[in-house]
């Protein structure tokens, strides 16, 4: 059902699901989708949790790989998985992390793009040892800003504009490097 749901999103839009189209394209019952979810938001939710989770997985592949050797590199690893999901997986274009159904989708307290930015925080202290002050502060800046520019330059050419998705990129590595690197730096005795 929840692959039916992502085809359906990039097909007719969060607005233009229903649950009959749901059961219709998943060759199930009305009563099936019923029995597992009680609306199409739950059924939504469901698959921006699975989408969550493949990033998270695929973060946790790169970070995993000795490719990485700096915490910027982490950074970009995060933002081209971000890219090629968007690229590849179907109702993640539309869908995002949720933000389109309800920004606090992911958890009740924060919102979807906070959720990313602590996910983020840890992968990059356990991988690379960051300790930055407000590290988690400046990676929720980091996610908004690389959210709004990856959106656009989809918005812009169906791929992906890559002038901006570079753009994107080093405007993230350099906003992080100044506010990450500089205040480690300050923090560390000499």
């Amino acid at each position: 059902m929840l692959d039916a749901c992502a085809e359906l999103v990039d097909e007719v839009g969060y607005e233009g699901l229903t649950t009959t189209l749901l059961a219709e394209r998943a060759e199930v019952a009305i009563g099936s989708v019923y029995q597992f979810f009680p609306d199409k938001r739950a059924i939504v939710q469901a698959l921006t949790l699975r989408t969550m989770e493949s990033y998270l997985q695929r973060l946790d592949e790169r970070f995993a790989s000795d490719d990485l050797t700096h915490w910027w590199d982490g950074v970009d690893a995060g933002i081209d998985e971000y890219i090629t999901m968007h690229r590849t997986v179907p109702g993640f274009r539309t869908l995002h992390f949720g933000d389109v159904v309800d920004l606090h989708l992911l958890d009740e307290q924060r919102d979807n793009n906070g959720v990313i930015a602590d996910q983020l925080a840890r992968v990059l202290t356990e991988r690379f040892g960051l300790d930055a002050p407000d590290l988690r502060f400046h990676l929720e800046v980091a996610v908004e800003a690389a959210d709004a520019l990856i959106k656009l330059a989809f918005r812009r050419v169906p791929e992906g504009d890559e002038r901006v998705l570079a753009e994107a990129k080093a405007l993230i590595r350099e906003y992080l490097h100044r506010q990450v690197d500089a205040r480690a730096e300050v923090a560390q005795p000499n």
